[in-house]
């Protein structure tokens, strides 16, 4: 039977979750066990996993990667794990490659997609800076970091889940202090939003004139790469292989072209709506709807009839 161990994130509980369902596709069709590891102590994310490693060592911050490496190796070395993931967080992109090298096995980063090769599981990542996807056979233990929000976990069922109270050995007093904690408003993050309207080459530099129609729909502006590329947003709104995979409910393509690193952003969106000057660039296979002509105008437009049709005091 083998077993797998997922990084539990605390900062993105949802996307660690997630990780089941990467584990369940690289397993599939083999019994196998699913622990997690989470390094916060108030953190009981049970029902969902098999096992949860409760870590009894107060030395050990949430942030501390040199003792979470530490402890992982520890853990490791006991349980023999044919698979550890780690979500793609800040975090996790700082524990991964520190983690691989202390075991020496191999690291898959950023996989957006599992598939099977020859009986082998085949790990999918985004190459040569997102203009093709690369298909990857590892020797196990299997290790990789899987991108937030491209795998969506639905239960089967919500059973017991054992924890086991682990005292790593190999702790160093820590260094670090955490100076403070930075919290955002509600939507910080595109991921989060329900409602995404994202503007592309086609808008330019009117890019940031389809803000309203955001602030209309109560969602958030994303972008694509080159807008990003061209320094009129920042990379922390692009959705894409390059930037972020997102899940809103409503994508409103603004002079979005959707080129294949785009395209691979776009995960379990409910409905998608493109305006674009040309009716067959690939994003437009994609929308429930296509409107053919001028996106800023198209907003202006949309705003104006939102703004008419709602009552003053919901505006």
């Amino acid at each position: 039977m083998g077993r797998t161990l997922i990084y539990y994130d605390e900062n993105n509980p949802k996307g660690s979750v997630g990780l089941l369902e990467a584990a369940d596709l690289m397993n599939q069709g083999d019994e196998h066990k699913r622990y997690a590891i989470c390094f916060d102590p108030e953190t009981k994310d049970h029902g969902y996993f098999d096992y949860w490693l409760r870590i009894e060592d107060e030395r050990i911050k949430s942030y501390d990667v040199v003792n979470m490496t530490n402890c992982i190796e520890e853990l490791h070395n006991s349980y023999r794990f044919d698979c550890i993931l780690i979500p793609a967080t800040p975090l996790g992109r700082m524990l991964a490659p520190r983690l691989a090298m202390r075991l020496g096995v191999g690291l898959v980063a950023d996989v957006t997609a599992i598939g099977r090769y020859n009986g082998q599981v085949k790990l999918i990542r985004p190459a040569f800076d997102g203009k093709m996807m690369a298909g990857i056979v590892s020797a196990p233990p299997l290790m990789a970091t899987i991108r937030p929000n491209v795998f969506q976990y639905t239960p089967r069922r919500l059973g017991e889940t054992t924890v086991i109270a682990f005292q790593p050995q190999n702790i160093q007093q820590t260094s670090l202090t955490r100076l403070e904690t930075k919290t955002g408003g509600p939507l910080q993050d595109i991921c989060d939003s329900k409602v995404l309207v994202s503007g592309g080459g086609g808008v330019g530099g009117s890019f940031w004139e389809i803000a309203p129609l955001a602030n209309a729909l109560g969602g958030m502006v994303s972008a694509s790469r080159r807008i990003v590329d061209s320094g009129i947003a920042t990379r922390a709104i692009q959705v894409g292989q390059s930037g972020k995979i997102v899940s809103p409910k409503l994508y409103i393509a603004l002079g979005i072209y959707g080129s294949l690193q785009h395209i691979e952003g776009l995960k379990n969106v409910e409905y998608i709506i493109s305006v674009n000057t040309n009716k067959n660039a690939p994003i437009c296979s994609l929308s429930d709807i296509i409107v053919e002509g001028d996106a800023i105008e198209f907003v202006k437009k949309l705003v104006e009839r939102i703004k008419r049709e709602t009552p003053q005091n919901q505006i």
